[in-house]
Order: C-alpha cells, then structure tokens, then sequence
C-alpha cells in the first residue's frame, strides 16, 4: 500500500466495511487474462481469518475458472461519498476499502454449505435464516480462504463540499 496513513488496521473498521459493502468484485484467471465478477457474499471473520462465501447456480464460466485456478483476488468498497472543490485537482471520494488475495473452493459439505448461505444473508439483509438440505442443494456455495488483505480509506476532506 502507497499510502500508509491510509490503512485500516482497527478489525472494528474492517467488521464494518464487511457489514456494509454487500458487493465483492471477483478477480479469476481466465488464461492469464483477469475475469472479474460483482457477487453478493457472506463473511466469517474468527481471530482475523477471513472467509468469504459466494453462491451461484451449478454451472458457469465462473466455477470452470476456479477449477482451473483456484487463486482469487477480491475487493469491496462501502461509504463512498464524493466532494467538489474550486479546481479539478480538488474533487474526489470518501470511500473505505478491503482488497485481498485468496483460494476458492467449492463447498461440499452440507453442513457447511447451510451455515455459509446463513452468513450470507446475515451480511446481506442483517437477518437471521437457516437452510436445510433441500434448499441449499439449488446452489453452489464458493468459499474463499483468504490468505491475505488489507483496508484502505480516504476520509471525508474537512471543508469540502458534497456533490450533488
């Protein structure tokens, strides 16, 4: 990261960002050509391991391309608010990020696969669900074992005008 007085280090501040951007973009490998894809996740946070967990139907270019290679990257971002100035230099977003690098799989296990499409639609909707086999057997659910991240914000300038 460039600009270190811009890292996220406070895991309150990572929490959030998990809680509130509700998009992940996806980076696969599509023969050395990056493939990226907007999706909807869950998140398991324990003692600063992150998961995340993706669904989608049982087919698709995506999941050939994670049997491929299953090396990922991600990013998300939440809070985006732009500002205005006096001259172009000034303009720009407020934002907070997360961007990291991971593996995918495919969950099998059913167990697994019901509490992962919870955390879903926990980080989704804030809501609590639980799913039984029959439901969970519809989609396939991609865990993503983070092996590496970190957050970055740009706060909001002080004295800047919002942009309408």
């Amino acid at each position: 990261m460039t600009r270190r007085e811009r890292e996220i280090t406070d895991p309150e501040k990572i929490i959030h960002i998990l809680d509130t951007a509700k998009v992940v973009h996806v980076a696969l490998d599509d023969d050395g050509q990056p493939y990226v894809i907007p999706m909807s996740y869950g998140y398991e946070m324990t003692e600063g391991v992150l998961k995340l967990y993706l669904h989608c139907a049982h087919q698709g270019y995506k999941l050939d391309l994670i049997r491929k290679n299953p090396r990922v990257s991600f990013s998300m971002e939440c809070d985006i608010r732009p500002f205005s100035g006096k001259i172009a230099c000034q303009y720009g977003l407020s934002y907070k990020s997360i961007c990291g690098k991971g593996r995918a799989c495919i969950v099998d296990d059913v167990s697994e696969k019901e509490k992962s499409l919870s955390l879903l639609m926990k980080t989704q909707t804030g809501g609590d669900f639980s799913f039984d086999e029959k439901m969970s057997s519809i989609v396939t659910v991609i865990k993503i074992d983070v092996t590496e991240f970190s957050g970055k914000e740009r706060p909001y300038p002080a004295g800047m005008n919002p942009e309408h």
